[in-house]
């Protein structure tokens, strides 16, 4: 397994260069040190790391505001009846048991005009894995993705008949794994919509077609042998396929949609997602989504890193916003120390079961 380490700097007008703080699956899960030297902030395209996550004011590393966030429409993605023409020349690769698409191969064909939003050309040119309302991180897969993916087998969290949010998804890898667990519906969002297209919804259909006999069985654990790394052809579209639907967009306007639209709509069960409170900013629309789109006795799972250095983001200090909202009651339930210390956090409404 290929391990390959990143440092970007965002170059945008409002954002100071400074170091970035999400450790990157390209594969990825490199050791990092708790702190990062001064050597390494000012050597940042030399040294590796991750999560989105740039540089920023060194402001907000004291309170959260509500400035500077973009509004990007929320839209639906269809799945393509031809599933074959999804996973054409595309190259898989495997972890923990589960399909994915190699990223760098997209991002090859993307420079080349397949990608409409122009978030690889503008990612290459600015040397950033984020670039604030632009793109945010998701051609990527980050190391608390897989502490969350961990966390689900060693705490038993069941899947089965539950209705699943994996927000900001990326890759989609959790909500795959709520489909392997017995998922009865399953919602992919990231807020870019190459990042649906062209890796979310291949990676879901890979895993479909590939372990259609494996998915929705209700079994959520790993596996010690990785599936072969073709891909099979599709006759038709597979049952568990039909659990799912994706969204691109901006948090608040997808929950928009999905509460507005003429489609049935119940709240989620369970919502999923990692490495999504990086940047102090986006704490109250992504806290009042969870409020819109939760049932009233769901649970959220959020995996993060204590710290994101350079943009003032982490579990405490989210921890602490949404304690001061009132709404719902959390609970650190794992904490892992190897390299950059993360934590799973688990959050449910005060008045639920």
């Amino acid at each position: 397994m290929a391990f390959r380490f990143n440092f970007s700097i965002d170059e945008s007008e409002n954002y100071e260069p400074d170091t970035q703080d999400k450790t990157d699956l390209q594969l990825c899960s490199p050791k990092h040190k708790q702190e990062p030297t001064e050597k390494s902030k000012q050597t940042a395209e030399s040294v590796a790391d991750s999560s989105p996550r740039l540089g920023t004011d060194k402001q907000r590393d004291e309170t959260p505001s509500k400035k500077k966030f973009c509004f990007k429409a929320a839209k639906e993605h269809d799945i393509p009846e031809d599933l074959n023409k999804i996973l054409e020349n595309k190259v898989m690769e495997t972890v923990s048991g589960l399909y994915y698409i190699n990223v760098s191969v997209v991002e090859m064909t993307c420079l080349d005009g397949a990608d409409g939003e122009g978030i690889v050309s503008k990612s290459v040119s600015s040397r950033s894995d984020l670039i604030p309302g632009v793109y945010e991180g998701g051609l990527k897969i980050w190391e608390c993705t897989f502490d969350l993916i961990d966390y689900f087998s060693e705490a038993e969290i069941q899947f089965t008949n539950k209705t699943v949010l994996d927000l900001g998804c990326g890759a989609g890898l959790l909500g795959i794994v709520a489909l392997r667990g017995g998922a009865e519906k399953v919602h992919f969002q990231d807020y870019n919509s190459t990042v649906i297209d062209e890796i979310t919804l291949p990676n879901t259909v890979a895993n479909c077609i590939n372990e259609g006999n494996r998915m929705g069985s209700g079994d959520n654990r790993k596996i010690s042998k990785p599936p072969s790394k073709r891909p099979k052809k599709a006759d038709c579209l597979p049952d568990v396929l039909a659990k799912c639907r994706f969204f691109s967009g901006e948090w608040s306007e997808v929950s928009q949609l999905l509460l507005s639209s003429n489609k049935p709509f119940s709240k989620y069960d369970i919502i999923l997602t990692s490495e999504t409170i990086y940047n102090p900013d986006y704490y109250s629309v992504l806290h009042d989504t969870l409020a819109q789109l939760l049932d009233k006795n769901g649970r959220v799972y959020l995996a993060s890193k204590v710290h994101y250095f350079g943009v003032g983001g982490g579990i405490h200090l989210f921890e602490k916003f949404v304690v001061e909202r009132n709404v719902f009651r959390t609970s650190i339930v794992k904490i892992i120390d190897e390299g950059l210390q993360r934590c799973i956090m688990e959050m449910a409404f005060k008045d639920s079961s």
